[in-house]
């Protein structure tokens, strides 16, 4: 019989599950709401009936992200500085640095052998976020998808001086009206991120391969933007949203496969789907 383990990984705007045994099996992505135990349950389901299969053949579940305690029916909660770690890792084994651009944090993460060594984040402010991002499209009336489209042609990116998000949204709207470019106006909305992560990050030894995840590797321009700035070449997984979640599985096989050799005991929760109902 198979070992099937999964990993659950509650971001402050997105929701990500992977389930796996030799490889990836199952994965869903969706977005996170208030009643997040609710939340847990549901994404695990729509998981389990991706591929047909009861709750109780995982082996071992890893919760992870920002609401990680919201997951009653994991064996362990694991932070996600380690999970990403470990997810990056298993997808590029030459990885040396992470930059996970979230919808409500930034982080950069140094590793060795899939193990963090050192990190930065920004979480107190929006405008090195995908947030940032969300509000500037919104402002300018584009699909957030569409952003880095829009700034294709752009042969003098406009220079965006305000470092709140509140007041970059009034800035990019006054420059519209003044006749910039949509496309330069873009151009400067995504250099400026770029330039924002990148401080952060330089806040570290950024060493080579260097990875992008999160929502914001989605942007093909804000990643350009950012290998430019950093001086690398930057890889993205083929789901950048996920590798929290397949981090979080694999140390849980990890935390099995210990135990098995070493003959210790493992703590599991019992798999019942009745234990895990939201009532």
């Amino acid at each position: 019989m198979s070992d099937y383990f999964a990993g659950i990984d509650i971001g402050s705007t997105m929701t990500k599950v992977v389930i796996m045994n030799d490889g990836i099996i199952s994965s869903i992505i969706g977005p996170t709401g208030p009643e997040q135990r609710r939340l847990a349950n549901n994404v695990m389901d729509s998981a389990l009936r991706q591929i047909d299969l009861p709750f109780d053949v995982i082996t071992y579940l890893v919760a992870t992200g920002y609401g990680r305690i919201n997951v009653p029916f994991a064996d362990k909660h694991v932070t996600e500085i380690s999970c990403h770690a470990k997810g990056v890792a298993h997808l590029f084994p030459r990885c040396r640095t992470i930059i996970d651009i979230g919808g409500q944090d930034s982080k950069g993460i140094t590793i060795d052998d899939g193990r963090p060594t050192d990190f930065v984040m920004n979480d107190k402010c929006a405008a090195g976020t995908g947030r940032f991002l969300e509000v500037i499209a919104d402002a300018l009336g584009i699909a957030l998808e569409n952003l880095d489209k829009t700034a294709l042609g752009s042969k003098q990116p406009a220079s965006i001086s305000s470092i709140c998000t509140v007041f970059a949204k009034q800035e990019v709207v006054a420059r519209l009206a003044e006749g910039v470019p949509l496309n330069d106006l873009v151009a400067g909305i995504l250099e400026s991120l770029a330039s924002r992560i990148s401080r952060m990050v330089k806040r570290l030894k950024v060493a080579n391969e260097v990875v992008i995840t999160g929502g914001g590797a989605k942007n093909a321009g804000l990643v350009k933007a950012l290998s430019d700035k950093l001086g690398y070449a930057t890889l993205v997984p083929p789901e950048p949203l996920i590798t929290g979640a397949v981090g979080a599985a694999l140390l849980g096989k990890d935390i099995v496969q210990k135990a098995t050799k070493n003959g210790l005991p493992l703590e599991r929760k019992r798999r019942l789907l009745e234990e895990i109902e939201i009532l």
